[in-house]
């Protein structure tokens, strides 16, 4: 794919796990420091990374959600719970990954992860 076009697929792709909603608050909210970002995110996360044919959306969400738990990025942690709903996760199969990642990460990362996933799900209709 040329580069336009890898956007295209990563926009599409972000979309489809994300909602047109935040996906548009995003878009909308990028202003002249932050739109590189945007571009860069849609580009090489969803346009090159997301859209592969390797993994379905599905298992990528269950990698995010355990390195994301790892990593403690429980703000970015949020967002792709949100994801892994869209994809077909459910909040029981959701917790399971935040406490096998808290064994490799420790018990705070787990912890600020359930929290952070909490907010998501009791916000959420699951």
């Amino acid at each position: 794919m040329d580069a336009d076009e890898t956007y295209d697929v990563g926009m599409a792709v972000r979309r489809r796990v994300l909602g047109d909603e935040y996906v548009d608050r995003a878009m909308s909210g990028a202003t002249e420091f932050t739109a590189a970002f945007q571009e860069f995110a849609t580009r090489h996360a969803w346009g090159a990374t997301w859209a592969r044919d390797g993994l379905d959306l599905r298992t990528r969400s269950v990698v995010t959600l355990a390195v994301l738990t790892a990593l403690r990025a429980h703000d970015e942690l949020e967002v792709h719970v949100r994801g892994a709903l869209n994809n077909g996760l459910t909040p029981a199969e959701i917790g399971e990954i935040l406490l096998h990642a808290g064994v490799y990460a420790g018990a705070p990362a787990a912890r600020a992860g359930f929290a952070a996933a909490a907010r998501v799900i009791d916000a959420s209709d699951q």
